[in-house]
């Protein structure tokens, strides 16, 4: 009896899933041998079995594997609810790839810090439009709403070190805002799950 069996692969990435621990536990076994003969190896850190299942027993993750969630491509994918309480898969910005956005956000903006007000926000609204662009898909509005308010706290901090001695108090700010406006956060990519959307 055949059992059911997907492969997702991006450039050098993939996931395997697999509807029986058994054929996950032989291919796992036998794929870093298949690999070395095209001179590949699996990555250390990257490959692992993940129990993956949203009923799963007493909540608890099988003893053969390492995790119960998993991240592909900048995205932690975890089991939730959709607004009906149906049990979908949620994808939501991978800490370190949010961490490293922030990071790139900080460096900019304290690098550029005394460039004319218009043009860090032209560069503002292209780079947030361009995480929008990636990051903005069902069930990960949470995270996008926290980094749009991040990039603003640290476009304050160091637009508020422009001059020594100058505080930029948060009213003025937001009548600074008021006049170059930062892109609200948005969901770019839309999905449904048996006909209703997800979170």
């Amino acid at each position: 009896m055949k059992r059911p069996s997907t492969l997702v692969r991006y450039g050098d990435d993939f996931v395997m899933a697999f509807e029986d621990l058994l054929d996950c536990i032989r291919v796992q076994r036998v794929l870093g041998k298949r690999l070395e003969r095209f001179g590949l190896s699996l990555h250390p850190e990257k490959t692992r079995m993940v129990d993956f299942r949203f009923n799963r027993p007493n909540g608890e993750r099988h003893p053969a594997t390492q995790a119960t969630t998993f991240v592909f491509l900048g995205f932690l994918h975890v089991w939730g609810k959709s607004r009906r309480g149906k049990n979908v898969v949620i994808q939501r910005t991978a800490n370190d790839r949010y961490a490293r956005a922030l990071r790139s956000v900080r460096l900019w903006c304290k690098t550029n810090r005394h460039r004319p007000l218009a043009f860090q926000h032209a560069m503002r609204v292209r780079k947030m439009q361009g995480h929008y662009a990636y990051y903005g898909i069902t069930g990960n509005s949470k995270r996008l709403g926290w980094y749009a308010y991040q990039v603003a706290r640290v476009w304050r901090f160091w637009l508020a070190r422009r001059t020594r001695g100058w505080r930029l108090r948060w009213d003025r700010f937001n009548v600074l805002l008021a006049r170059y406006p930062l892109p609200p956060p948005r969901i770019v990519h839309r999905y449904t799950v048996a006909g209703e959307a997800a979170p």
